[in-house]
């Protein structure tokens, strides 16, 4: 029973235990901040998520058609509301009432529910824009995929079931409530959009604190007010300009980021690692922050793929002088502070920057405004324009370098890179913005370039980059890894930032147990939760030896969270897949075993789940009982390279070798992209006697990706086999130069030239 105001507020004085506190609803706190609740009355976080009626549905649903896919899809009302008649997951046409409504502008989704509480998000949507900006229509999210009711994408598949994607971010207290056993959901909220406590936290310690101040109590601000978490500036920092350099500068450093990284919650491309958000604690403690990867984020930063700004902001300057999100944004109606550069203007003065001599247009180019250059805009979802929030200085010559976009042309399509960097040459001869950049380290790594080694390598240790940088580099680093760099990324397991050392503790993947317990064993103790579990996984091998007493019950007690975290998504089947890799580091073969059986009853497209399987009976003495198990999951999903990769080894090992290569073959041509497949292809057809082919092979591997270690190693071997002394050098020079501290590759390229001489 949860205490009674005037008892709440005594034990909250007296310092003593109360109850965990309730979420009370914004008709409460409207009821003081009349303001903050009349400006978020029709904002997006309002409009997040809403039932269906006539205030709330935008789209046409006067019995129009759209026809997307080769599916016609009508839209109509009816007894039941609001229905849509489209092919449902058996591809057959049904009616759907549309129970809630999902976002307002620039379009509305509509959630439909499913049996076991599950909802699901239509793949069409209604385009909120005005008429004249080629609104008031429908039109598929997914436009230019081939799609039929078996896809993942498919509106009906768990990737689109809000739940699990969508939930989280778009009600206030959302709990998920998923049974593994049932497989259903009985999902909760205490309130359907985004409201106050969603970022204010549970409200009644608030409010029993306002209840004290009306009737009179003498109660001490100091004591937060009974906030669960303060958001307020309490450095007294204030935004000025410096007479110095005419650039803002803030008053004060600022000392908290908890204000953006509760914004980043949600606004970031993440994932959840614990049940229940902590208010005013890291995002670290309850997500884990996807890095700079290819398909996400082009090699110097910028969005590619729809990323929810936080990501970028880490990046930029503007983040490392202390601004915050609502340095330019109104947190309850979520509209920037001023109009149009007048939001930059605020602390950046217009006599300097809203001239000619800085931006460089003359009026007639038209309203080029701050954002156009340093903010550019993709286009997401079909209709929806975000703005890159890591807010850089245009680098037309890294487009150059690196084939990355720049906001000049942008505009100016009909030019080239070229022209563009020469332009900002001739008006900027002095910029300091056009030195090195960490985007040349990540193009590095992504290209194979025989120097990438050591440019992640500066990348990772330079403490003045940004930290999401630094963290992709470490990762990335992984390929290209030296003996010299295990001391110097073991460094970085003190850093201040999360995310470089849940990297560092990645990188010890790569050592031996004793380095790995020596170096990483303080980690699971980490403040940060997701590093913590980065420690638990690396370290959960131990549990196979014997280990004191005191530190087998530390580890233990980390696996455990290691193992809560992963059951927060119990609904996904790579949860299930972590949790079988977890069973199997320390030796739990029959847990292993229901781990991926769980995970491919899930989800019977997920191909890692058959493969793992598979091993793990490999790994048991059980391959007969592998085979039936792959071809089935090929049967289901035959275009996944790694099912008939892992079906070709399982048949090399049976020494079933002609059998074998039809396989590694399909595997190679389904995934060019991944060197490994052609490599093994490589060795089978070299099994077979077939050289000429396997030289091929390896020969196209190596040109579309250079460098690889296996690949080069294998085409020394080769040549120097067939006594091909020259070309085998050759390669071996190419492998030393990548890695140029490897005490094997200087032996070997020693003994090839003196075997040439």
């Amino acid at each position: 029973m949860r205490l009674t105001p005037v008892l709440g507020m005594l034990a909250l004085l007296a310092g003593t235990a109360t109850a965990a506190p309730d979420y009370v609803g914004s008709g409460r706190c409207a009821g003081c901040h009349e303001a903050e609740a009349k400006a978020w009355v029709g904002s997006h976080h309002d409009l997040a998520m809403k039932e269906a009626n006539e205030e709330t549905v935008l789209g046409d649903f006067s019995g129009v058609e759209f026809t997307a896919h080769g599916v016609t899809s009508r839209f109509y009302r009816g007894e039941d509301g609001w229905l849509v008649r489209t092919d449902g997951p058996d591809g057959k046409l049904r009616d759907y009432p549309v129970r809630y409504t999902f976002g307002w502008f620039p379009l509305q989704q509509y959630l439909v529910e499913f049996p076991g509480g599950r909802l699901q998000s239509l793949g069409i949507a209604w385009d909120s824009r005005p008429e004249e900006e080629g609104g008031q229509r429908w039109f598929h999210l997914y436009p230019d995929e081939k799609m039929d009711h078996g896809d993942r994408l498919h509106w009906t598949s768990p990737e689109q079931t809000w739940n699990y994607q969508c939930a989280e971010c778009h009600s206030t207290d959302l709990k998920k409530r998923y049974d593994l056993e049932r497989n259903s959901y009985d999902t909760t909220w205490a309130e359907i959009n985004v409201a106050c406590e969603a970022c204010h936290g549970p409200g009644s310690g608030h409010l029993e604190w306002a209840e004290q101040v009306a009737k009179g109590a003498a109660v001490p601000a100091e004591n937060g007010k009974g906030l669960v978490v303060d958001l307020a500036d309490r450095d007294g920092g204030a935004w000025r300009v410096d007479p110095a350099s005419g650039k803002p500068k803030r008053s004060v450093p600022r000392t908290s980021r908890t204000q953006i990284e509760l914004c980043a919650r949600c606004h970031s491309r993440r994932g959840q690692i614990w049940e229940g958000y902590e208010y005013g604690k890291p995002l670290a403690n309850t997500h884990r922050l996807a890095l700079l990867e290819d398909h996400l984020y082009f090699p110097d930063g910028q969005i590619k793929d729809e990323v929810y700004v936080y990501g970028s902001f880490v990046q930029s300057r503007m983040y490392r002088a202390g601004v915050t999100c609502r340095d330019c944004h109104e947190p309850h109606s979520l509209k920037l502070r001023a109009e149009g550069d007048a939001v930059c203007g605020s602390c950046h003065l217009a006599s300097k920057y809203a001239v000619e001599s800085h931006h460089r247009h003359p009026p007639s180019a038209g309203n080029v405004g701050c954002v156009d250059c340093h903010m550019p805009q993709r286009t997401y979802m079909v209709v929806d324009d975000r703005a890159d929030h890591s807010m850089r200085v245009p680098r037309p010559d890294l487009s150059r370098k690196l084939g990355t976009p720049n906001a000049c042309n942008q505009c100016h399509r009909d030019k080239s890179s070229q022209w563009a960097a020469d332009a900002v040459t001739e008006w900027f001869p002095e910029s300091p913005y056009r030195g090195s950049h960490f985007g040349e380290a990540l193009h590095a790594a992504a290209s194979r370039a025989p120097d990438a080694g050591a440019h992640l390598r500066s990348l990772a240790i330079d403490g003045a980059q940004p930290g999401i940088a630094r963290a992709t580099a470490i990762d990335r680093l992984r390929d290209h890894a030296e003996s010299v760099d295990l001391s110097s990324v073991g460094r970085l397991l003190a850093d201040e930032d999360p995310w470089v050392r849940s990297a560092a503790l990645r990188f010890l993947e790569l050592a031996d147990v004793r380095t790995r317990v020596d170096m990483g064993w303080p980690l699971l103790d980490d403040p940060d939760r997701a590093v913590r579990l980065d420690a638990a996984r690396l370290l959960a091998p131990l549990m196979r030896q014997r280990v004191p007493e005191k530190f087998r019950q530390e580890l233990e007690r980390a696996i455990a969270e290691y193992r809560q975290a992963q059951m927060v998504n119990a609904d996904r089947p790579e949860a299930h897949l972590n949790l079988g890799l977890l069973a199997v580091a320390v030796g739990d073969y029959g847990q292993a075993e229901n781990s991926y059986r769980r995970a491919v009853r899930l989800d019977p497209t997920f191909s890692p789940g058959f493969v793992n399987l598979a091993d793990l009976y490999r790994q048991l003495g059980r391959d007969s009982e592998g085979e039936p198990l792959l071809r089935s999951a090929i049967d289901l999903v035959p275009k996944e390279a790694g099912l008939h990769h892992a079906m070709g080894l399982l048949l090399v090992r049976q020494k079933r070798l002609p059998d074998a290569v039809g396989y590694l073959k399909r595997a190679m041509v389904l995934a060019p992209e991944q060197p490994r497949y052609g490599y093994v292809y490589a060795l089978a057809l070299q099994g077979l006697g077939d050289t000429a082919t396997s030289m091929e092979v390896l020969e196209q591997i190596n040109a579309g990706h250079p460098g690889n270690r296996e690949v080069l190693l294998a085409l020394v071997t080769l040549h120097r086999d067939l006594d091909d002394r020259e070309t085998a050098r050759r390669y071996a020079e190419e492998l030393l130069r990548r890695h140029p501290s490897d005490p094997q590759l200087q032996d070997l390229v020693q003994n090839l030239r003196r075997d040439g001489e």
